[in-house]
């Protein structure tokens, strides 16, 4: 085969679709290659670039190839879609990420290390125990509604439950009992589960410097500066902060043309867990501020007394997440602005 400057990637659980290309953009060659072949083939390579999707197991094979001595590179799958020729299959994907990646304006996704990612998978653990709680939580709710036992909505509503559960009087049957107890007893060991996890992340927010300087922003708790430290890019790769929250789609979209700005409401593109917990630390602080008799942040007075709660709380997640790129950036603690 033919010395390449770039080759390009198409993974897949057992066959592998590589694309090479020389300096110039011509095809040095396609090929296929299987799950064995690919490491000896790739090493066979002299040091060159080699580009692939973003996607499932993408950081392990970039760790593998970087060891290797090429040049890996991780295109966002959204901006290889405009470079597939016609039909798609794994010739034409292969093709069209060694495409996205010569593209000198294109944007990369950093390789991230096993650490980060064993962060990112403690962060997805807890968030699954706590869907499969809610789930457990909402079944009990609804199984006993049938029955004439009605309670708010609320994990700390369960003893409500329990306590009919306990009420021989109250006239369940006993099979629903049973079943109730079942399922309250899986909610005790989700709660478990997930107060170990919690205490985990606490841990190693405080003994992280970079996570224990990002939670003195209001709003930012341990699970958050985790999953930012965990799933965000670094953020040297951002030149200020609002290309941070317009990664995070916390930006208007624009439809701008003809020289007329159209904006509407957030792109809501990026990393979705980290918009809804920037989003949900932003409605805590409003709701904490929204009681307070005097509210000592004049930006975020103003915007109470003229917009509703849910948008400032969106406007401050905006903020936030700048608030995020400075202070990683400069290296610096959250300083409180003294109100004028």
């Amino acid at each position: 085969m033919e010395e390449v400057a770039i080759i390009g990637i198409d993974l897949a659980k057992r066959g592998f679709q590589v694309h090479g290309a020389r300096a110039d953009g011509s095809v040095a060659y396609r090929g296929k290659l299987s799950r064995g072949k690919r490491p000896g083939f790739l090493g066979s390579q002299p040091p060159c670039t080699v580009a692939m999707e973003a996607c499932a197991s993408a950081h392990y094979r970039g760790r593998e190839m970087g060891a290797l001595g090429h040049e890996v590179r991780l295109v966002p799958p959204i901006y290889v879609k405009p470079f597939v020729k016609r039909n798609k299959n794994d010739a034409a994907d292969a093709e069209a990420i060694t495409e996205a990646a010569q593209r000198p304006t294109m944007h990369f996704v950093a390789v991230k290390t096993e650490a980060r990612q064993a962060q990112g998978m403690l962060f997805h653990t807890r968030d699954l125990l706590v869907r499969q709680r809610t789930q457990t939580i909402n079944a009990l709710r609804g199984h006993l509604a049938e029955y004439g036992v009605v309670a708010p909505r609320g994990r700390a509503r369960i003893r409500q439950l329990a306590a009919v559960l306990e009420d021989e009087d109250f006239g369940l049957p006993e099979a629903v009992a049973e079943l109730g107890w079942l399922l309250l007893g899986r909610i005790g060991e989700l709660d478990e589960k997930i107060g170990g996890l919690d205490r985990e992340l606490q841990t190693s927010a405080r003994q992280n410097e970079e996570t224990a300087r990002l939670m003195t922003i209001p709003g930012v708790g341990p699970v958050t500066a985790m999953a930012l430290q965990a799933f965000a890019p670094p953020m040297e790769s951002f030149r200020r902060g609002r290309d941070f929250s317009a990664w995070l789609g916390l930006v208007p979209r624009q439809h701008t043309t003809g020289g007329k700005p159209r904006l509407g409401g957030i792109s809501k593109m990026g990393r979705r867990d980290l918009r809804r917990l920037l989003v949900t630390g932003a409605m805590a602080v409003v709701q904490q501020a929204s009681r307070r008799s005097e509210i000592t942040d004049p930006w975020l007075a103003g915007m109470l007394a003229r917009k509703p709660r849910k948008v400032v709380a969106v406007a401050l997640a905006n903020r936030t997440a700048r608030r995020v790129w400075a202070l990683a950036t400069k290296k610096e603690a959250y300083r409180v602005r003294a109100a004028a």
